[in-house]
C-alpha cells in the first residue's frame, strides 16, 4: 500500500509521532501560544492539525480527549474543572425579583408547629370519593381555603405598601400563591378570588395551575396579582425555612414536611400525631410581631380543628 493509503488507515494522533501536518498560519498560532504543535492531535484529513485544534490544546480539552483516545481502557480523572453559563429566563427574574425583595423590604420570620393529625385523617377520608369525579383533593387547598378565611379577619396581611412605604393598600381579593418546583425554576402562580372559592374550586384550581407550570404552558395572566403567598417545601423535605417575600406582597409562609411524632395528649399521655412547622416571613414595615402571631394562631384553628373551618365558610 502506498504512504498515502497508510496515512489515511492511521487515526489523527499518529500525526503527533513525526512532523506535523499544518499550514503556516496554523504553526504560528502554535508558537505564539508556545505550544509545541508535535503535540497536537489533529482532526483534518491526514491528521492535519486545524486552528480549532490548538484551541482545544490550548484550553485543555484536547489533552483529556488525546489520553482517553489512546489508553481506552483507563478512565480519566479530571479535577478542577468549571463550567459557566448565562442566568436566563425564569431563574433570571427569580434573581432580580428576590433581590429587590430583600433590599428593599424589612424581613423578620414567625414560625410554629401545627398538628395536622385530624386535616391528614379528614383528606383521607374524602380524597377516593373526590377521585372518583375526578377531582385530586390534596391538603394544599385546604391550607389555601383556611388561609383566606383568616384574612377576612386581619387584612392587613393581605395588603401591600408603594415603593416609599407612603400608602397601603388592602386588597378584597385573596389572591394566594403557591410556590411550584419546576424544570424551568420556581414559579408562583396564584389562585384567584379565593375567598369565594370552595375548597373543591380551590382543589381544581390548585391542579390546573401545577400541571400548567410543570408542562410550561402558565398563562401571565395567573403569575400576575398575588396578595400573600405559600411555599410548600415540606414535598421535598425540609422542615423550617426563612422565605422570601415575593414583592409587592407583605407575607410568605413555607409549609414544612409532615413528621409522626410524640406529643402529650389532654391526659398526659404520649401520643403520635402528625406535626408540621410552618415558617413566615413579613412584611416589617407594616406587620409587627403579635400580628402575624395573632393571625397565625387563627389559620392554625382552623387547621387542626377543619369543622370550625367548614362552619366559617360561606
Amino acid at each position: 500500500p502506498s504512504s498515502d493509503s497508510k496515512a489515511e488507515a492511521e487515526p489523527p494522533a499518529k500525526a503527533r509521532q513525526g512532523k506535523a501536518i499544518a499550514s503556516p498560519a496554523v504553526r504560528r498560532m502554535a508558537r505564539e501560544n508556545d505550544i509545541n504543535i508535535a503535540e497536537v492531535s489533529g482532526s483534518g484529513k491526514k491528521g492535519r492539525v486545524l486552528k480549532q485544534d490548538i484551541e482545544a490544546f490550548k484550553s485543555g480539552d484536547q489533552k483529556a480527549q488525546t489520553t482517553t483516545d489512546s489508553q481506552p481502557s483507563q478512565k480519566t480523572a479530571t479535577t478542577g474543572g468549571t463550567r459557566t453559563e448565562a442566568i436566563r429566563g425564569v431563574k433570571a427574574a427569580m434573581a432580580k425579583q428576590m433581590m429587590s425583595s430583600v433590599s428593599t423590604i424589612p424581613h423578620f420570620t414567625y414560625a410554629d408547629e401545627f398538628d395536622v393529625t385530624e386535616l391528614i385523617a379528614l383528606r383521607e377520608k374524602l380524597k377516593e370519593q373526590y377521585k372518583e369525579k375526578g377531582i385530586r383533593l390534596t391538603v394544599m387547598p385546604f391550607f389555601i381555603k383556611a388561609l383566606s378565611l383568616a384574612l377576612k379577619e386581619f387584612p392587613v396581611m393581605n395588603a401591600q405598601v408603594n415603593e416609599d412605604c407612603t400608602e397601603i393598600t388592602y386588597f378584597d381579593d385573596h389572591n394566594i400563591g403557591m410556590a411550584v418546583d419546576t424544570k424551568i425554576g420556581l414559579l408562583v402562580p396564584n389562585v384567584k378570588q379565593v375567598q369565594n372559592k370552595s375548597i373543591i374550586d380551590v382543589a381544581n384550581e390548585v391542579t390546573r395551575l401545577t400541571q400548567a407550570s410543570r408542562e410550561g404552558k402558565l398563562p401571565q395572566a395567573d403569575m400576575k396579582g398575588g396578595t400573600i403567598s405559600i411555599s410548600n417545601i415540606g414535598v421535598i423535605g425540609g422542615t423550617v425555612a426563612t422565605p422570601i417575600i415575593n414583592k409587592p406582597e407583605a407575607a410568605i409562609v413555607a409549609l414544612g414536611k409532615v413528621q409522626e411524632l410524640p406529643r402529650f395528649d389532654a391526659n398526659g399521655n404520649v401520643v403520635a400525631r402528625k406535626i408540621m412547622t410552618v415558617s413566615w416571613s413579613g412584611d416589617h414595615r407594616i406587620i409587627d410581631g403579635g400580628t402575624i402571631a395573632r393571625f397565625n394562631k387563627l389559620w392554625q384553628e382552623y387547621l387542626e380543628d377543619p369543622t370550625s373551618m367548614l362552619v366559617n365558610m360561606v
